[in-house]
């Protein structure tokens, strides 16, 4: 940890002059000027009183052939942010090969020849403790950085963990209503389900890898994908803002299917911000206007608004981090500011390009994005359905969290499996069902209170008769510290909630050859 300001020992001047007086002469001198000093009598404890910390440290030219090896290893192994100035009080000329030496390996050294006027002195010092104490700063500045940083990992953690906790049960009773086939409502309203409860499981994990997606270092996940189908995921996910904003929408897509290899979340999320920009930035009664066409091998697609526009001195840096074309308090949800650096982002990352137009204040705002087309495929003619029959020879499973819809969904849902199921909602009733049930895979949740997941797991792993049990975390922690603790506890598949049916249906498969 970076420390946040400087201790009395870091302000001390330290002095290694072990011959003659110059020691006591230069505490003195110094004392006078209310400078802090410390005498080091010998290399040990100049050692000792570098890693304790210091402002500057003081050397006499006969004082090198013991101290130079010290402080140049103390100067090799500081942080970036520090530069110890070096104060070298020489013999007269100053041109020895020791002191050329010492200039050399020992970095930020300022020669004072000897005999030294006592106010050249105080002010050569003086003007270290400046450089010192601007350096301090900077350490300063770091540590606040540093513990934003902190800050904002422990939110963002937290924050996707309760985001994933009712995602868990939502996900379980789609999936369980699928697979019932009784009273389904239509297929298309399935796959609307599925495909928002993946996208915000999507951007769940995003929040995990923030700077990451500024700094457009995401992973794609490409699939051959029709257009139309992101575009309806957009206008979907931005539906809501523009019908609350009392906006015109107006849709024209070509009559040609076009066919994109692409990430299908990554690029709706685009088009949702350049639909939510255009909402945000548009007055009741406005239009907003998308418009797909093939351009010979590239698709256009054109989000348009009647909106405030851009002015000529914004436009250039509108797709800049936290660039606010209107920052008044009265605009709607005006946001961050990142929405469009992240658009474009994506956007060059599927080898495309974005731009944006627009004739000024009050003239509304165009843009327009370029993406290489793809063929169509035989893949894409067919969806594929999720498997509506149980699997054969599936385990006995204990299910275990505190959380009972998320309990019982999970429960049910592995029922429909194939698998023989019991779910309790307490580490206390799961020792006691690990005897008498007798499961060969637990489902265990974490953050139960008494007796958690990491100690029912370690309980576990400490029976003989018990090692071919399955142990599988289902959790909303998904960092890799969290992964590593639950291999150490002994678990042998860590799942991030929401799962789903096919990670399921491979951990019981998996388990049903074991036993």
């Amino acid at each position: 940890m970076i420390r946040p300001t400087p201790d009395p020992q870091e302000r001390r001047v330290l002095i290694f002059a072990p011959i003659g007086k110059d020691a006591a002469l230069l505490e003195a001198a110094l004392a006078r000027q209310d400078i802090a000093t410390a005498i080091c009598g010998g290399v040990g404890v100049l050692a000792r009183a570098l890693d304790d910390g210091a402002a500057a440290v003081v050397l006499t030219e006969e004082a090198l052939g013991a101290a130079e090896p010290l402080v140049a290893e103390f100067l090799a192994q500081q942080p970036p942010w520090s530069d110890l100035p070096v104060l070298l009080l020489t013999n007269q000329g100053a041109d020895s090969p020791a002191v050329a030496r010492a200039t050399q390996t020992l970095g930020n050294v300022t020669l004072l020849e000897r005999p030294v006027r006592v106010s050249t002195l105080s002010s050569a010092v003086r003007t270290a403790l400046r450089a010192r104490e601007r350096q301090y700063r900077t350490r300063a500045h770091l540590h606040e950085r540093q513990l934003v940083d902190q800050q904002k990992d422990q939110f963002l953690a937290v924050l996707a963990h309760e985001l994933r906790n009712p995602l868990a049960p939502i996900r379980n009773a789609v999936q369980i209503l699928r697979l019932s086939e009784t009273g389904s409502p239509p297929p298309r309203l399935w796959d609307m389900m599925e495909r928002q409860i993946a996208h915000m499981v999507r951007l769940v994990d995003d929040l995990m890898e923030v700077s990451r997606i500024t700094r457009g270092k995401i992973e794609l996940r490409n699939e051959h994908i029709e257009l139309a189908t992101v575009l309806d995921t957009a206008i979907e996910t931005s539906r809501p803002l523009i019908d609350s904003a009392r906006l015109e929408l107006e849709v024209a897509l070509p009559s040609e299917k076009l066919y994109l290899h692409a990430d299908p979340v990554r690029l709706a999320q685009v088009f949702a911000n350049l639909l939510n920009n255009a909402a945000k930035f548009t007055d009741p009664g406005g239009r907003i206007s998308i418009v797909a066409r093939r351009e010979h091998n590239t698709t256009v697609v054109s989000v348009s608004d009647s909106g405030i526009g851009i002015s000529a001195e914004a436009l250039p840096a509108i797709f800049n981090m936290f660039m606010q074309a209107d920052s008044s308090a009265q605009r709607r949800h005006s946001g961050l500011g990142i929405g469009l650096t992240i658009a474009r982002s994506l956007v060059e990352m599927h080898g495309g390009r974005i731009s944006a137009r627009s004739e000024g204040p009050g003239k509304g705002s165009q843009f327009i994005v370029r993406l290489p087309l793809a063929g169509a495929t035989d893949a894409q003619k067919h969806s594929v359905k999720l498997a509506t029959h149980p699997l054969e020879g599936a385990p006995r499973v204990l299910v275990v969290d505190d959380n009972r819809d998320a309990a019982d969904s999970l429960g049910t849902l592995l029922q429909m499996l194939g698998a023989t199921v019991e779910v309790v909602h307490t580490g206390r009733a799961a020792l006691q069902a690990i005897d008498t049930f007798k499961p060969a895979i637990l489902f265990l949740d974490l953050g139960m209170p008494e007796i958690d997941g990491y100690e029912i797991a370690r309980s576990v792993r400490a029976r003989a008769e018990l090692h071919d049990v399955t142990l599988i975390a289902v959790t909303g922690w998904g960092q890799e510290k969290d992964r590593n603790r639950t291999h150490a506890a002994g678990f042998d598949h860590h799942l991030v909630k929401p799962a789903n049916v096919d990670q399921l249906k491979t951990m019981l498969r998996s388990a049903a050859r074991v036993h």
